[in-house]
């Protein structure tokens, strides 16, 4: 089960580290979905793995990121 939550949290911390590299070689516009989801996906992934044991740093953390994230989604765009 170990390495089973260690190769979740490897892909959680892979998809944050995609968008972000994505966006810093210009590869990924962060006002596109793509960079979004990346980052939703990633942080929530990474929060479950945090809820167990309990690390309350990294729960607020990629709680918040998920938050973030998902509200950058959905928010309402200017026309």
């Amino acid at each position: 089960m170990d390495l089973t939550r260690q190769l979740i949290s490897f892909v959680g911390a892979l998809l944050i580290l995609v968008a972000y590299a994505g966006h810093q070689m210009g590869w990924i516009n962060a006002r596109r979905p793509a960079y979004n989801l990346l980052n939703a996906a990633g942080s929530l992934i990474l929060w479950w793995i945090a809820i167990h044991p309990f690390q309350v740093g990294f729960v607020v953390l990629e709680g918040v990121w998920t938050i973030i994230s998902i509200w950058a989604l959905i928010r309402p765009r200017p026309v």
